[in-house]
């Protein structure tokens, strides 16, 4: 019960795990583009009452374990971070326009499971696993709950 979230008219728990990557799964997520990006999608998540629960920042690929109001839908949740970090990373970072055509940073096409079908503990270690061997490869950046 401790979990649920709660709206004005509603009681909820909607937890989703989401994965996409870049466009030719080029690796250029990394450095302050990397920290940008984060700081991208926690803005995003804030502004839609998405409640980040583990998520990690690859080179090629972002995953994420959020907590979702119901008014919410996951392709919407995922076009509004898509759209959103392409857009401005890609006015900020001149070099992104350079490797990638048509404004178009990230890939097409996203997955996404609900957190029904497994648990949210085991997400949430394969994400930290992720982000284990990444750090040890010193290429990685976690995103921290807010």
């Amino acid at each position: 019960m401790e979990n649920y979230r709660k709206s004005s008219h509603c009681t909820y728990d909607i937890k989703y795990h989401i994965v996409w990557i870049t466009k030719y799964r080029k690796p250029v997520i990394i450095g302050q583009i990397a920290y940008r990006t984060r700081e991208l999608i926690r803005m995003v998540c804030e502004t839609n009452e998405v409640q980040i629960i583990a998520g990690h920042v690859g080179k090629d690929h972002i995953h994420l374990l959020v907590s979702v109001p119901p008014h919410l839908s996951a392709s919407k949740l995922v076009q509004y971070i898509k759209g959103s970090t392409s857009r401005k990373l890609q006015m900020e970072y001149k070099e992104l326009n350079k490797q990638f055509w048509g404004q178009h940073l990230w890939a097409r096409g996203y997955f996404v499971a609900s957190s029904g079908n497994v648990t949210d503990e085991i997400i949430a270690q394969y994400i930290q696993a992720q982000d284990l061997e990444e750090k040890a490869r010193g290429d990685n950046f976690t995103i921290t709950p807010l």
